[in-house]
């Protein structure tokens, strides 16, 4: 898990842009959305912000079957248009409020069973009151099961 000390967050106040530079800048895929007490209120990832699109309209009409010759130059520019539209919008318009959680007590397994299950990469660590705590993402699975895998040879 990664510890609230370690944690990138960001609140429901925070303009699109700024998290969408944290993003790139801190090479993460998403964040818990706290409030000023560490309650968590939601989670906004890489794909709210690019759904972000579609909200506001950009997806119109583009029901080709099959996709033009230059469709990757125009995904680049529909990027471009998304980027623009972002201006004074924050995330609080577009985040998933309520998200799925898991509690100091999961254990790892039950933690990494909800993410296979769900798709998610990461799943926000609560305590008992609701403060976020941490978070646990697909990575935290993999290098503690690596961990194991490594203490179990040692072992034999």
């Amino acid at each position: 898990m990664t510890r609230k000390e370690d944690l990138h967050f960001v609140k429901a106040t925070t303009t699109v842009d700024e998290a969408l530079e944290t993003l790139v800048e801190k090479r993460i895929t998403g964040f818990p959305v706290i409030d000023d007490d560490w309650n968590l209120v939601g989670v906004v990832s890489d794909y709210d912000l690019l759904a972000l699109d579609s909200i506001s309209g950009g997806c119109q009409g583009d029901a080709n079957i099959f996709p033009d010759v230059d469709s990757s130059w125009k995904a680049f520019n529909r990027i471009q248009r998304l980027l623009i539209k972002t201006h004074g919008k924050v995330v609080g318009d577009l985040m998933t409020p309520a998200p799925l959680v898991v509690r100091e007590t999961t254990n790892l397994e039950d933690a990494a069973r909800l993410l296979l299950e769900t798709k998610y990469r990461r799943l926000p660590v609560v305590d008992g009151n609701g403060k976020l705590i941490g978070i646990i993402t697909r990575g935290n699975v993999v290098r503690a099961a690596l961990q194991m895998k490594r203490a179990n040879e040692h072992s034999s």
